[in-house]
């Protein structure tokens, strides 16, 4: 354990100075590689757990603290302590013993004391710092104050619901490849391996969570790991065989492989971060479907644009990723309201500079994983009252209304705008 809470505290304090959590993970394991896979396993659940409760956390810690601890480290620790005392089934004994032997590991021995008064005086006042106790949206809810009250304004009608399955475990959904198999044939194939699902929608399939290795037909393209939420945007852009189709920032793949699922199409997928285009390339490659990838900035069209028009682009644009929470329980606390305005006008250059190479009568879908506002309507009402040529157009039926899906147990949040060029 001692091991584990080491690399818990370097992977949440790296985090909480800015990082990326999935980068603050490599880094964590390549500075501890004699973890095992099931210790990687429990490290993130910490970090996760604790990340999505941070808020209550730092709450419980100002109040079993008589002055600040100023050691990044060893803070980090005593968050990790709370967490496991709170979030995982280890022996408290075991927690408040490795977590002693771990103040010394960090440099601290004089500090061995503090750990262990702290943790200990916790258990013995657990029932009087739990989450009901505070008042703050932080504690109580697990979100910075403005995060809060910006969706309270935004979605008066259900903004507790959507913080509450944001704090949840996300769930684990398909998209089954129907070019190689049929849901009906994949549901079957998991079921003889033992693995309960259900359909959500004519191509989702939801499971319990497991590593994508042990997912059935994962290896051969039967099957992508993709939300449900996110498994619309294929479908709104209205595809046809023959179709030339842009996939403007379409890194990791996911879409860019449903649209190919779809339809026979010409698709020119574009991204500026080379890294990530490979796994593009992988993702195809895995599912036997082939792109045009490039690698630039999708606003600058002279940069990569060969002039030939497209029929159909999707825009699925850089945002806050404010509806993906869960999965990313960083994103809440490394966020600030001015990121806001700065997606925004990214978002605006992106849509001004795809437009151009938009064909008259073609469609292009506009989505983020947003649940604000500024990055979503107010995005997509500026750039129509800015170019004259652009109207909405209907979705079809049965598609998301108003093209907003908020989180909840199925769905992670997305927006989608469908906009017409006249």
């Amino acid at each position: 354990m001692l091991d584990i809470q080491l690399c818990a505290a370097a992977v949440l304090g790296d985090t909480l100075a800015g990082a990326n959590l999935s980068t603050a993970f490599e880094d964590g394991f390549r500075r501890h590689p004699a973890l095992s896979p099931g210790e990687r396993a429990v490290v993130r659940e910490i970090c996760y757990e604790g990340l999505r409760s941070l808020g209550l956390l730092e709450a419980q810690l100002g109040k079993l603290l008589l002055t600040p601890v100023r050691h990044t480290g060893l803070r980090s620790l005593l968050l990790v302590g709370l967490a496991q005392l709170q979030f995982t089934r280890a022996k408290p004994y075991a927690i408040v013993d490795h977590a002693v032997q771990a103040a010394e590991r960090l440099g601290q021995p004089a500090a061995r004391g503090l750990v262990n008064a702290v943790l200990r005086n916790f258990l013995r006042r657990r029932h009087d710092l739990g989450r009901d106790t505070w008042q703050t949206p932080e504690a109580r809810l697990g979100f910075p104050a403005w995060w809060v009250q910006k969706l309270r304004d935004q979605h008066p009608a259900g903004w507790e619901a959507v913080l509450a399955t944001e704090n949840q475990h996300p769930p684990m959904t398909l998209r089954v490849n129907r070019r190689r198999t049929t849901v009906e044939n994949y549901l079957e194939m998991l079921s003889q391996g033992g693995i309960e699902a259900r359909c959500l929608g004519d191509m989702a399939v939801r499971i319990d969570p497991r590593p994508v290795a042990e997912v059935p037909g994962f290896a051969d393209g039967l099957a992508s790991v993709q939300d449900a939420g996110a498994q619309w945007a294929a479908r709104l852009l209205e595809v046809a065989d023959g179709q030339r189709v842009l996939d403007a920032c379409a890194a990791p793949g996911g879409k860019t492989g449903h649209l190919l699922e779809i339809a026979d199409l010409d698709v020119v997928a574009v991204d500026s971060d080379s890294a990530r285009l490979h796994r593009i390339r992988e993702n195809l490659l895995r599912l036997g479907a082939s792109a045009t990838l490039t690698c630039a900035d999708a606003a600058v069209p002279a940069a990569w644009w060969d002039g030939r028009p497209f029929q159909r682009i999707l825009l699925d644009a850089p945002c806050s990723a404010s509806g993906v929470a869960r999965r990313h329980p960083d994103i809440r606390w490394n966020r600030r309201p001015s990121d806001l305005a700065k997606f925004a006008a990214r978002q605006a250059a992106l849509l001004d500079g795809v437009w151009q190479v938009l064909e008259s009568s073609g469609k292009l879908l506009y989505a983020t994983c947003s649940v604000f506002r500024e990055e979503n309507e107010a995005v997509v009402e500026a750039f129509i009252s800015r170019q004259p040529d652009a109207r909405i157009a209907h979705f079809q039926p049965g598609a998301p209304e108003g093209g907003r899906i908020w989180p909840d147990d199925d769905h992670d949040g997305f927006f989608y705008a469908l906009i017409e060029k006249r």
